[in-house]
C-alpha cells in the first residue's frame, strides 16, 4: 500500500518501516513525544500532502533499548485506543436521518 512494512502485536498495527525508517503510531497520548524531538509523520507518497499517525521513532530512542520498548508500549496502548473509541454512525443508502 505504501511501500513499507507494518508491525504488528496482537493484530494492532503500531508501526511502520518505510525506506529504513522506523514509525510507531500517535495519538494525544504520546504525539507530544515525538514533536518535542523533532520527529515528523510519516507521509507516505511524496507527491501528496496526506500524513499518517505514525512518527517517526527517533535515533537516540532505537539506541536504547528500554526507552525503544517503553515508546512501543506508547505506540501500542495509541493502536489499541483508536480500536476502542466508539465511531460516529454513517448512512448509507435507504437510511433515514432521525426527526
Amino acid at each position: 500500500m505504501f511501500g513499507g512494512a507494518c508491525i504488528y502485536y496482537g493484530g494492532m498495527i503500531f508501526g511502520l518501516l518505510a525506506d529504513d525508517v522506523l514509525y510507531f503510531k500517535v495519538d494525544d497520548s504520546n504525539k507530544l513525544d515525538y514533536v518535542r524531538a523533532g520527529m515528523e509523520p510519516f507521509q507516505p507518497f511524496d507527491d501528496k500532502p496526506m500524513v499518517m499517525s505514525y512518527y517517526e521513532v527517533p535515533v537516540d530512542i532505537l539506541e536504547n533499548r528500554e526507552l525503544l520498548a517503553e515508546w512501543a508500549k506508547k505506540a501500542l496502548f495509541a493502536s489499541r485506543n483508536k480500536l476502542t473509541k466508539p465511531k460516529k454512525p454513517r448512512l448509507t443508502k435507504g437510511d433515514q436521518l432521525p426527526r
